[in-house]
């Protein structure tokens, strides 16, 4: 019993240490630690622990982005290199870079607001060349592309984006599918490589269409608090259930 109890102990005092090392390890505008981003926009987190960052002077980062833990952020090939007046990776406001993602910006590299990746996405401006047969393909020189992510986008868990890629508005990237070349607005890719499987047409809608049923539009001038309030009222409703039929007094 005693080593139970202690095992127990242990196992919360851990669990507490972690959730600390979290909330302390974590970088904002306002606790950068050892990171010095050209901009790190207000409400922004890098979630505790931080995977490899280097070329920060040249990283601006946009407000109330969620970065996750164990994601990759690197502006030029390698530290400690002087890339010039711009910026070389830019993330607008409102971007999610789910848990253990990489973002590799050699040359120029822009994400839009408010687009969401999910974890394990990787995302890089550079490609090894293999030109020279002699030659193993790691010594060859890179070549390097800018990349350009529009506003809006949704790239699923594992996707692939290849230098040179320009992806449009409100794009979705199916999980696993790797992206290189244009992808005009509002359409949905899949595959390796990637290819439009389901577009919007301001006239026609999505084609093909959607499976799914249509969002129901909120009433307006209805409050969060009053949404809040009637999903719990819905809750409580089904957790009684139905009355049985004379039960009632």
């Amino acid at each position: 019993m005693p080593a139970l109890w202690c095992r127990r102990a242990l196992t919360r005092a851990v669990h507490r240490g972690w959730r600390w090392a979290q909330r302390a390890g974590s970088v904002t505008a306002e606790h950068p630690g050892r990171l010095r981003f050209r901009r790190l926009g207000h409400g922004t987190r890098l979630a505790f622990p931080q995977g490899t960052v280097f070329g920060e002077p040249w990283i601006e980062v946009g407000d109330h982005c969620i970065i996750g833990e164990r994601v990759t952020l690197t502006a030029g090939m390698m530290p400690g290199l002087d890339l010039g007046a711009e910026p070389i990776l830019t993330l607008g406001d409102g971007v999610v870079l789910g848990r253990g993602s990489h973002v590799i910006a050699d040359t120029r590299v822009s994400i839009g607001s408010d687009t969401y990746c999910g974890p394990y996405v990787y995302i890089t401006s550079t490609n090894h060349s293999y030109d020279d047969p002699r030659q193993p393909v790691g010594k060859q020189w890179p070549r390097t592309e800018p990349v350009e992510i529009g506003p809006g986008c949704w790239l699923g868990t594992g996707a692939v984006v290849l230098p040179g890629a320009r992806l449009g508005r409100n794009v979705v990237v199916a999980a696993g599918a790797v992206v290189r070349g244009e992808v005009p607005d509002h359409c949905v890719v899949a595959g390796a490589p990637a290819r439009v499987v389901r577009s919007w047409d301001p006239v026609d809608g999505w084609r093909p269409p959607l499976r799914t049923p249509a969002p129901v539009p909120l009433p307006d001038g209805i409050t969060p608090e009053q949404l809040l309030a009637l999903a719990e009222l819905e809750k409580s409703q089904e957790s009684d259930g139905p009355e049985a039929p004379g039960s009632g007094g």
